[in-house]
């Protein structure tokens, strides 16, 4: 199986810690050219000095903030007229929990213009780049919501399915030039989101958070939360040149819990 990514370039979001980060560090591991991107300046200069370097990996990092569609656009495109990119792994933060009916409108349009319109932007900029090489690996970390919804998530369900939908469409528009779309879904993870998760639903039913986390890894066939290292090495395979023929999906990465097909 050829998981060599020597050669290649990674744009990856959100990844300053949690999942994100963890992709980064699979995807230097295996030999690409890292490039972070986030909105902490001094977390991303510590990440990419921890990242692995070999000769020829040259590491970098871009600071935008997904809240500020802009900031990404004026980020991204510099650097991309510099350095074609071939994997981009689309990932950052979900917005507030919370049911949808209590929700403001202006939320839903927040959360539209950090996961959509960011990933649009990002992509489009390094579009070019990929076709030149024949090669591109477009990775969204998104949502098991977009098979079930989650209960206390209602702006974040929505716009989850809305940039899986989004993917769908670029997958059957990018594929001829070798360039797959596919999403990832993560379930429960050791990540500040899935802490800060269950904090919410412990202060709503009047529960322990121990109570809460204990009723969540019942509800996992495996038995327990997953490491963040175990998505990334998903994702890793994702970019990879053994997964040319994957195209299109939404692959979750949960223990099992999600309970559909």
């Amino acid at each position: 199986m050829n998981l060599d990514l020597s050669g290649k370039r990674a744009v990856v979001c959100g990844s300053t810690q949690g999942i994100g980060k963890a992709i980064a560090m699979e995807l230097a591991s295996l030999g690409a050219a890292v490039t972070l991107l986030a909105r902490n300046e001094e977390r991303l200069r510590a990440v990419m000095n921890e990242l692995p370097r070999n000769a020829g990996q040259d590491h970098h990092f871009l600071v935008a903030d997904f809240a500020q569609p802009e900031t990404v656009r004026t980020a991204i495109h510099p650097y991309t007229s510099n350095h074609d990119v071939q994997i981009l792994v689309n990932n950052t933060g979900g917005p507030p929990g919370g049911r949808a009916i209590d929700a403001d409108p202006e939320a839903f349009a927040e959360a539209y213009a950090m996961h959509v319109v960011c990933n649009q932007i990002l992509v489009k900029a390094c579009l070019e780049g990929m076709k030149r090489a024949r090669y591109g690996r477009i990775i969204n970390v998104i949502s098991t919501s977009v098979k079930v919804p989650i209960r206390g998530l209602g702006v974040s369900n929505t716009v989850r399915g809305a940039v899986a939908s989004w993917a769908k469409t670029l997958a059957s528009e990018l594929g001829s030039y070798g360039i797959t779309v596919n999403n990832l879904l993560p379930g429960s993870f050791e990540t500040g989101r899935m802490r800060d998760l269950v904090k919410t639903r412990a202060k709503e039913s009047g529960r322990t958070e121990e109570e809460i986390l204990e009723s969540m890894i019942r509800e996992i066939p495996v038995g327990r939360i997953g490491d963040p290292s175990e998505i990334a090495a998903a994702a890793a395979f994702l970019a990879s040149p053994s997964a040319s023929y994957i195209n299109g999906i939404n692959l979750p990465v949960d223990g099992g819990r999600t309970p559909t097909l």
